[in-house]
């Protein structure tokens, strides 16, 4: 009985940065339960224009491929103190980073509320709680989603719609990969770890499907922590 809830069989789901890492994990997870999946990257839609992306939201309703499920995975972060911050590349963080996934939230939900079933998932970071200290207008931007989360998720709850964050730790992947093989600091990440070890990305994919599925319509506005008690006190 509890299986069946994690089918996504008829389910359509758009996954953001979807072709490597952990979107490709999460996507991948999708369609092993099911789900049609619509694989996202910069060539498909350049979510730093916004025109561009209401374009690509008119043509997969034009295809009739509006998202019953919509994972807003793809980032970007750029390693700079605050101190020297562009404000050009911070307002491209934000648009990316934030004001994408709005627009997103605002084309899924007609779709969503009218069948009376949807869910909207951001990717967040736990830098939303323990901020790198050259990534701080990272951190802000994915506390804004956060919080986005939140208001969103309370409002649209009696609509028969979910909206999560769960929130990767420190994860292997294409991003991370060189700073993590460094002798020296990737021992000192590893070190702060409890578990002391990085996430893959599958490690990602199970509460995405969880909450994806009926599995999880009972949890909304939630911000799950896959981070290998990383965001932990102490």
């Amino acid at each position: 009985m509890l299986k069946e809830k994690f089918d996504l069989t008829g389910k359509t789901a758009l996954v953001t940065g979807s072709t490597r890492g952990i979107g490709k994990a999460i996507g991948d997870a999708f369609e092993e339960y099911g789900a049609k999946v619509i694989r996202h990257n910069t060539k498909v839609c350049d979510l730093a224009d916004p025109k561009a992306i209401d374009a690509f939201f008119d043509q997969i309703e034009k295809d009739g491929l509006l998202p019953d499920i919509l994972v807003c995975n793809a980032s970007i972060q750029a390693k700079i103190p605050w101190t020297e911050f562009p404000l050009d590349e911070a307002q491209k963080e934000l648009q990316v980073n934030f004001f994408a996934t709005l627009r997103m939230f605002q084309r899924c939900y007609p779709k969503m509320k009218a069948q009376k079933w949807g869910r909207l998932i951001t990717v967040g970071s736990v830098n939303e709680s323990r901020p790198h200290p050259d990534m701080c207008v990272y951190a802000a931007t994915k506390a804004a989603q956060e919080n986005l989360v939140r208001g969103v998720g309370r409002q649209v709850a009696a609509e028969g719609i979910t909206v999560n964050n769960p929130c990767p730790g420190v994860f292997n992947t294409d991003r991370n990969r060189a700073c993590l093989a460094d002798p020296v600091y990737g021992p000192k990440v590893t070190a702060a770890i409890p578990m002391h070890d990085y996430a893959v990305p599958e490690d990602a994919a199970g509460a995405a499907l969880l909450l994806a599925s009926d599995a999880g319509r009972y949890i909304t506005g939630a911000t799950i922590a896959v981070d290998g008690g990383l965001s932990l006190p102490g």
